[in-house]
């Protein structure tokens, strides 16, 4: 096997599969990215068994010859070694060359470095996936769904299917739904091109590495989802996750339709306000931030910190219906439900200090938070 490469396009591809590689894998050999080469270019693969991600560097793109191909073949390389070294390379051409099936010599300018490579014939496959039943979906409208939901998923490992975000796709509309059992992300959008129904919960990790690959992309996403596997295809990147088994409660119970108190308020004013509040708010073990009605025109956040001191601070409300409220809530649930929601105008409604409450945008009625408040003495 031989090839010379830009080597800036190989690091923007191998920027994209190493977040598919882990160092902690029980299988020795995912601890390094197949490189298969034939005359249409070079495949890079990286997997940890949970995600595996993809891409192709073509020989010739937009007239710019990516690869020089001089013999094809295929080779595993280990991963962060492997990334290392083309990241402090001297050139910008790359020759990569294989001799007696496993040497391995990468020379760039004066520099020449000589690897052990695998056999790739020992790499895992790819999850077989039919790729004709895939639908599309805009890469801004995938990035905003994933960014106002995921965030919500479960850090521990107590009951893995909350660790998710359920995706339920039905009568051509997508809600994506996430919980840790202490608040809420919900987003809608709808779905047109979708004849399928669809029921699955993947993997948060998925989703947030998933996020970082369509950073700077604007082409749409092609997805498939089968029973265990969801595949995301987008500019020569193919990212495949599996998906987390078990039944994802049924979340719509826990949003209340009967409210007592609601407010109209300026979203940012009210995310600065607590971020102000948490200062105070880190020491105690929640994080809890109090929001107390002073008038119909309005609210006073504050905090309390026997060690350190209190805070407090009056903010004006658009608008403020029912009955009075002393409520208290952890600050970082709230600031990040107010981030997600990422609107000058929101609504807050409150069914009590101990239940559950809703945040919303005035403009925009997809995106919904919902957070469980905090009992304090």
């Amino acid at each position: 096997m031989k090839f010379i490469i830009v080597r800036d396009r190989l690091l923007d591809a191998l920027n994209h599969v190493m977040k598919a590689v882990s160092g902690k894998t029980t299988i020795p050999i995912l601890t390094g990215i197949k490189i298969d080469v034939t005359k249409d270019g070079v495949t890079l693969t990286g997997s940890d068994t949970d995600i595996t991600i993809q891409t192709f560097i073509p020989a010739e793109e937009d007239a710019k010859q990516n690869v020089t191909i001089v013999e094809s073949g295929s080779i595993v390389l280990q991963a962060r070694m492997f990334n290392e070294i083309v990241r402090k390379l001297p050139t910008n051409e790359v020759e990569i060359q294989v001799t007696n099936e496993v040497q391995t010599h990468i020379r760039s300018g004066k520099s020449i470095f000589h690897l052990i490579a695998s056999d790739a014939n020992e790499y895992p496959l790819l999850p077989n996936i039919n790729q004709d039943a895939s639908f599309p979906m805009p890469a801004d409208l995938l990035k905003s769904m994933i960014r106002e939901t995921v965030f919500a998923v479960a850090v521990t490992e107590s009951r893995p299917v909350l660790t998710g975000v359920n995706w339920i796709i039905k009568d051509q509309s997508l809600i994506c739904v996430a919980t840790d059992s202490h608040r809420l992300a919900r987003r809608k959008a709808k779905m047109e091109q979708v004849q399928e129904d669809y029921d699955v919960v993947i993997p948060g990790k998925s989703l947030n590495e998933l996020n970082k690959i369509l950073e700077n992309t604007n082409t749409p996403v092609e997805i498939v989802i089968t029973e265990q596997q969801v595949l995301f295809k987008t500019d020569n990147v193919l990212f495949f996750s599996r998906l987390l088994e078990g039944n994802y409660p049924d979340t719509d119970r826990l949003i209340p339709n009967e409210f007592q108190t609601t407010m109209k308020i300026n979203g940012k004013e009210l995310l600065q306000a607590i971020d102000r509040a948490s200062l105070l708010a880190r020491g105690n073990s929640h994080n809890v931030v109090r929001l107390e009605t002073l008038s119909e025109e309005s609210i006073e956040i504050s905090s309390n910190s026997p060690e350190i001191g209190k805070v407090q601070e009056e903010i004006s409300l658009d608008l403020c219906e029912g009955e009075q409220l002393k409520i208290s809530f952890s600050a970082k649930y709230m600031m990040e439900a107010l981030k997600a929601i990422g609107e000058d105008h929101v609504i807050v409604q409150f069914t009590g200090a101990m239940r559950p409450f809703i945040l919303r945008s005035l403009e925009d009625d997809t995106i919904l938070q919902l957070i469980v408040p905090i009992r304090t003495n």
